[in-house]
């Protein structure tokens, strides 16, 4: 599976340099000097890294191939991706990544089907959009006294809502 790490934004100066919109809790990892990313479209790159610095709150990275801003603006909403495949597995059993529960169905600890996790919000609390059945959007606060079994082997989440959560927003 393909994921996002990052948007390539608008120029920065003349020199081929764009800012980068980070989409990754990585970012040290993900835009290292000497690394190469594939894109969406695919026929942007794939990219390599030739520089990468903070300025302020913005990532600027240059690219190899990019040498000025008329090239760096062709570039401009471009994804930059990774295949999941290259991700560490995680050592705690009770984290996830976000592709790892997007598409799980979720039940209720009933048995009730209540759709499928469509995304997973990053707020105050961590939130399992869930959505399907000809019901609305349900989101469910990702927290073990609400999702007490995830099996992403048998592709499923079991929830156990509160009154009144499933029925928010009908």
């Amino acid at each position: 599976m393909r994921l996002v790490v990052g948007r390539i934004g608008r120029p920065h100066g003349v020199r081929g340099e764009v800012a980068v919109e980070v989409r990754t809790d990585a970012p040290e990892e993900r835009f290292e000097v000497g690394t190469t990313l594939d894109t969406d479209p695919s026929d942007a790159g794939p990219l390599t890294i030739t520089a990468v610095r903070q300025h302020g709150d913005r990532l600027l990275v240059r690219f190899e191939g990019v040498a000025d801003r008329n090239a760096a603006e062709e570039l401009r909403g471009v994804f930059l991706v990774i295949d999941s495949s290259e991700l560490p597995p995680l050592d705690d059993p009770d984290e996830f990544h976000d592709y790892e529960l997007i598409g799980l169905r979720v039940e209720t600890t009933s048995g009730e089907a209540v759709g499928e996790v469509v995304d997973v919000l990053h707020h105050a609390q961590d939130t399992l959009v869930v959505s399907g059945n000809g019901k609305a959007e349900v989101l469910v606060p990702f927290v073990r006294a609400l999702v007490p079994e995830i099996d992403t082997e048998a592709g499923r989440i079991v929830i156990d809502p509160p009154p009144g959560l499933l029925e928010l927003g009908q």
